[in-house]
């Protein structure tokens, strides 16, 4: 390791998109002169925001029948911002495709719930429409070949669908924060965090290599967060339940992204449908669900490190059995065991599939090897419950975001809400030009326009 020590005035761990949408947002927004980001991996965005590694969705909360209207309305304005940034910014649209979306219901007590959520809905989001079997035959035409014409469908639909490659994104902010001649902004790829000292008012960065000393420091290291957090001495009731997803593919048999409704009490993902990023043909259907004891997938070497986010204390034992032992979650948690099974676990999830597109058959469906990522769901070691939605610790000069779907949808919220408390940190010389980065973004203001301490 070097002697010598560079020093910041803020230092990022984790260049996924939370932690280059920060960048991006310190860089360009703020008069913070000095920042480093710190990344274990040799390029951006290779775990979770790889475009592998999630559903690629853009969510607004319109066709997402898990969220409440007051969390829709704040998905929305965070949604915004990003896809305002995409349309400015990435003309040639190389970090993203635009598709029309739907939310299906199957059966009388489905189609009843939809159509009563679309009244409480349409204001929100006034380009939804609430569309019967006709519109569906004539929009996914795959939908209803092969199925019961006396079964009762309808959807919710608007042609406002993004797909997106979260880690061209990340690239496209990592090269909008490093246009700043006047700035330093120094990036430490392929350089992994060992430890992070305090000492008085600067933290010290132990990696691999180089010695930093930063004023504030911003983790955004998806479930490694909470491990650096816990080394501090941070989170110390919270655990991890690491939920990996995995997809299938199937040529192109829809033309846009087809979601089906929330299966009540489980608080994961539905199974939804939804074109390639940048490739029309295939169809991606998923995320199954399981329970891994990794904090990356396909990583082994953080199985030790998962447990130490937990511990082997009683109360990681008693809330992860009071989490799993709820029947629904359990028979939920088993059924997508049995999807990794060659043969059986295809032919199980074709019937999932079925719901989307009666007429696919076995053949044409394959597991997508190589695909699926972790969503770090918090785990609350006081109430022995799941704390759902994205999670951040905020501490002594430091940040943790952990961010589980849909933290990339609300990367630049985030990174507004985190540059805010960033500037607070670093005291009265520093300011966040709030104003021109929602201006910037098309969203409207309804706070100071210059935040500074």
């Amino acid at each position: 390791m070097s002697s010598e020590i560079k020093k910041y005035d803020v230092a990022i761990v984790g260049a996924g998109i939370s932690g280059t949408s920060l960048l991006y947002t310190l860089s360009n927004y703020t008069n913070i002169n000095k920042i480093v980001l710190i990344e274990k991996n040799r390029e951006v965005a290779l775990v979770n925001s790889h475009k592998n590694s999630n559903s690629q969705t853009l969510h607004f909360g319109d066709i997402e029948t898990n969220y409440t209207l007051e969390k829709a309305e704040k998905v929305d304005r965070a949604a915004s911002m990003v896809r305002n940034f995409l349309l400015k910014n990435d003309l040639q649209q190389q970090s993203y495709s635009k598709y029309n979306k739907m939310v299906l219901a199957v059966g009388r007590e489905e189609t009843e719930e939809l159509r009563n959520r679309y009244q409480q809905f349409k204001q929100l989001f006034p380009k939804l429409k609430l569309i019967e079997r006709e519109e569906i035959q004539a929009i996914e035409p795959n939908i209803l070949t092969g199925r019961d014409p006396g079964e009762d469908v309808n959807a919710l639909f608007t042609d406002e669908g993004y797909t997106i490659d979260f880690q061209k994104l990340s690239e496209l902010f990592l090269e909008q924060s490093r246009s700043q001649p006047e700035k330093t902004i120094d990036l430490m790829m392929g350089t992994k965090v060992k430890k992070i000292e305090k000492d008085g008012d600067i933290y010290h960065i132990e990696t691999e290599g180089e010695a930093i000393a930063a004023k504030v420091v911003a983790v955004m290291a998806g479930a490694h967060s909470l491990l650096l957090a816990k080394s501090l001495g941070y989170g110390k009731d919270f655990a991890l339940l690491s939920v990996a997803g995995n997809f299938y593919l199937a040529p192109g048999v829809l033309n846009g992204k087809v979601y089906t409704m929330q299966l009540k009490k489980i608080p994961f993902a539905a199974i939804h449908g939804d074109p390639e990023v940048r490739d029309r043909s295939q169809t991606r259907f998923g995320p199954t669900a399981k329970a891994i004891l990794m904090l990356e997938r396909g990583n082994y070497a953080t199985v030790a490190e998962y447990f130490q986010t937990a511990g082997l204390s009683l109360a990681a034992f008693q809330s992860f059995f009071k989490i799993l032992s709820d029947p629904a979650i359990w028979r939920y948690m088993l059924r997508n065991l049995v999807y990794d099974i060659p043969a059986i676990g295809k032919a199980l999830f074709l019937q999932e599939v079925r719901k989307i597109v009666p007429s696919i058959k076995f053949k044409q469906l394959k597991f997508a090897k190589g695909y699926g990522g972790i969503r770090p769901q918090i785990v609350n070691l006081k109430t022995k419950t799941l704390d759902l939605g994205e999670a951040k610790i905020i501490g002594d000069r430091i940040l943790f975001n952990i961010t589980p779907s849909p933290g990339a949808s609300t990367c630049l919220q985030n990174a507004e809400c985190d540059a805010e408390k960033i500037v607070y940190f670093l005291g009265q010389d520093c300011a966040f030009d709030r104003y021109k980065f929602l201006q910037d973004l098309e969203i409207e203001s309804d706070r100071s326009a210059i935040v500074s301490l």
